[in-house]
C-alpha cells in the first residue's frame, strides 16, 4: 500500500482503491477508548473483515519501541460510517473530508464535457449522496434502538416493577406470603417478556424502554394469578377423620 500525504492518513491500495487509517481516523475523532477496544465495538455493528475493512500490523509508536501495534485498513464508506456514530463535531468534519474525496475520485475518472453532462452529473451525484446518507441514519437509528438499556434504565424498570406490585398490594390491602407476592412478580415480568418478545429482562433495549414503562404503570395482575393467590390463601383440607 502507497501512504498519501492527506488530513486523515488514507492507503492507495493494489486495486486502486483508498483505504483509511484505522488508527489515524481514531485520533482525529479524538475518541478517549484505547483503540484495540473502540475498533472492536465498531466492528460489532456489522461490518464484514476483507470485505469493510482488512487488518495488518505496523510498528509501535512507543519510543523505547514494543510488540507491533494492529492496525485497520478501512473503506470509505466504514469510516463514514464510523464518524458518523461518534456523534461530533470532529465526526461530522470527517465524514464530510470522505465525501469530498469520493467527490474528487469520481470526478478524475470521468470529468463531464456539455453543459448537459455536468447537470446530470450533479444530480446524479446529489442522489447517491442523499440515499447513503438516508442509508446510515436508518443504520445509526436501528443501532441505537437495539442498544441495551443503560443502568440506570435498567433500575427504572426494576424499580416501577416492584413498585407496581407493591402499590397493588396495598390498595387491595393484602397480606400476602412470600410464595404469593412471587405470583404477582411472575405475572408482571410475563407481561414484560411477552411486550418485548424477550427471553429474560436482561435483554430489553432501548426501543422497548417506553412501551415497558407504560404496561408497568397500568399493571393488574390476570384474573388467572388472582385466583392462584386466593387458592394459595385457603387451608388445605384435612383427611383425618
Amino acid at each position: 500500500m502507497i501512504q498519501m500525504n492527506e488530513l486523515i492518513k488514507t492507503f492507495k491500495q493494489n486495486d486502486g482503491s483508498v483505504a483509511v487509517d484505522g488508527r489515524d481516523l481514531h485520533d482525529f475523532l479524538e475518541v478517549e477508548t484505547p483503540y484495540r477496544i473502540w475498533i472492536q465495538r465498531m466492528i460489532e455493528y456489522g461490518f464484514t473483515e476483507n470485505f469493510d475493512f482488512a487488518g495488518f500490523e505496523q510498528k509501535s509508536t512507543k519510543p523505547q519501541g514494543g510488540r507491533p501495534q494492529v492496525n485497520h485498513a478501512l473503506t470509505l464508506d466504514m469510516a463514514k460510517e464510523l464518524s458518523m456514530i461518534q456523534r461530533t463535531d470532529r465526526g461530522k468534519q470527517a465524514r464530510q473530508y470522505f465525501i469530498a474525496m469520493e467527490k474528487r475520485a469520481k470526478a478524475k475518472q470521468q470529468l463531464p464535457q456539455t453543459p448537459e453532462e455536468k447537470i446530470m452529473l450533479l444530480l446524479q451525484n446529489a442522489n447517491e449522496d442523499n440515499k447513503k446518507i438516508n442509508q446510515i441514519d436508518n443504520r445509526v437509528k436501528d443501532l441505537e434502538h437495539n442498544k441495551p438499556l443503560t443502568p440506570g434504565e435498567y433500575n427504572y424498570i426494576s424499580h416501577a416493577v416492584g413498585g407496581a406490585v407493591n402499590t397493588y398490594v396495598q390498595t387491595h390491602h393484602l397480606i400476602l406470603t412470600t410464595k404469593q407476592r412471587g405470583k404477582l412478580y411472575k405475572d408482571i415480568n410475563g407481561g414484560i417478556k411477552q411486550i418485548a418478545g424477550i427471553q429474560t429482562r436482561a435483554q430489553l433495549r432501548e426501543k422497548d424502554f417506553e412501551n415497558v414503562d407504560r404496561y408497568i404503570r397500568n399493571w393488574v395482575p390476570s384474573t388467572a394469578t388472582i385466583l392462584i393467590i386466593k387458592q394459595l390463601s385457603e387451608p388445605v383440607a384435612s383427611n383425618e377423620g
